[in-house]
């Protein structure tokens, strides 16, 4: 059955959309609803009081993000110099960035960049021609609510961004073998013809199971040939009435006892090596199973020039059969980092590779910069701060519902 908590979150949860209020006067008039305010001729916010105007935009074209602030007066450009102003920005987990401005060309110049994510409450202050004004409003994006317990219905588990051992992988694609010493031939001691055979292919054995027994055409005595080891008969290469010689009659195999070949490929050899970790999972389903790099065959091969390692694969259930195809994530250096997160937090926003941090209810995007990615844990190097919390596990549904309010990058 599938599961259906996500369509149900996201029909209940309340959304939080990337909302810009209107721009207010000096009485702090109501913020009409997200992406209602009115743009200026250089496509940015404008915010009037009285026949004052500014026009605030997030400038990125070339160069990191900065504010831009043009002046008006009744409809027509003030001089830049005659402006001085500040913009305050309140951030979700209570950091504050205040960036004065100062003249250059037409326009003010904010001092600093606009750290990623673009979603604050804005606060504007500008003082011309001894008249002091202020607007403030909320410009949020990438942010969403959600209830605690939709948020556990839902599957999302919280995680705290900090230190950790991080370990980088490749993959391999390999296949499930026996291993050679599971494997036994049974030939006849002494040649003759065969009188009778009692186990066939497929037949399970223990050791001392009889599997024939033949004349012997020196003594003309007929001797029984019994299995020497416990497991699945995997060749019958007699019948009655065979005369057994020096080839085996028959092969015995233990299904327990199986190893993971991998091809490794020239580009990869300097860095795969004996004794480090691998995780071996089949190309479907979610079964994984723990092994390290246990040797190399000393031949490579002449068409691929690739040589194969090889990795214990302990088989007590039978599950892992010999032919199978299979992954192999090998862990090939491990090191510890400052800042880490769950790789299965990471999410696709924009052009940016992201988790969503949680302040009290509230989920927020946060846009990283990232170092060596292993398959449980990924490096920080920038984006968010240590312990800070983030959705380690069901970001998804997070992202779905910003993605479904409408959460733009609009200034």
């Amino acid at each position: 059955m599938p599961d259906l908590r996500p369509a149900l979150l996201l029909a209940l949860m309340p959304l939080a959309a990337c909302g810009s209020g209107a721009p207010t006067d000096n009485t702090a008039a109501e913020a009409p609803a997200a992406g209602e305010y009115e743009r200026g001729p250089h496509n940015g916010r404008m915010l009037r009081n009285g026949d004052f105007a500014l026009e605030l935009i997030v400038f990125e074209d070339g160069v990191p993000p900065e504010f831009r602030l043009y002046g008006y007066r009744g409809g027509k450009p003030v001089a830049p110099a005659e402006i001085a102003a500040t913009v305050t920005l309140r951030r979700l987990d209570g950091e504050v960035n205040r960036f004065p401005f100062l003249a250059e060309a037409d326009y003010l110049r904010g001092r600093g960049v606009v750290v990623e994510p673009h979603s604050f409450d804005v606060e504007v202050t500008a003082r011309e021609g001894g008249r002091q004004h202020q607007w403030k409003y909320p410009s949020f994006e990438g942010r969403t609510t959600i209830a605690a317990e939709a948020a556990r219905a839902a599957g999302i588990v919280i995680e705290t961004a900090g230190p950790t051992t991080v370990g980088e992988t490749i993959e391999l694609i390999g296949r499930v073998e026996l291993d050679p010493s599971a494997t036994t031939e049974v030939g006849a001691k002494y040649p003759g013809p065969v009188m009778a055979v009692y186990r066939n292919v497929g037949d399970r054995v223990v050791r001392g199971t009889l599997l024939a027994r033949v004349e012997s055409s020196d003594s003309l005595q007929t001797y029984s040939v019994f299995a020497p080891a416990a497991g699945i008969v995997t060749e019958r290469n007699t019948n009655v009435g065979d005369i057994a010689g020096a080839d085996p009659m028959f092969v015995i195999a233990d299904p327990s006892r199986t190893v993971a070949t991998f091809p490794v490929f020239p580009r990869d050899m300097e860095r795969v090596r004996p004794g480090q970790p691998v995780q071996i999972r089949g190309l479907e389903g979610s079964r994984t199973q723990g092994s390290t790099i246990r040797d190399f065959l000393p031949l490579a091969q002449v068409a691929t020039q690739a040589t194969t390692a090889r990795a214990a694969l302990p088989n007590p259930d039978g599950f892992w059969r010999p032919g199978m195809s299979v992954r192999g994530e090998v862990t090939i250096e491990q090191r510890s980092v400052p800042l880490a997160v769950k790789t299965a937090g990471l999410q696709a926003f924009r052009d940016f590779t992201v988790v969503f941090a949680k302040v009290g209810n509230t989920y927020e995007v946060r846009m990283l910069d990232l170092g060596i990615r292993g398959p449980e844990w990924t490096e920080v190097k920038g984006g968010i701060k240590p312990g800070q919390q983030y959705v380690g596990e069901g970001s998804f549904v997070i992202k779905a519902d910003i993605e479904k309010s409408g959460a733009s990058h609009d200034h």
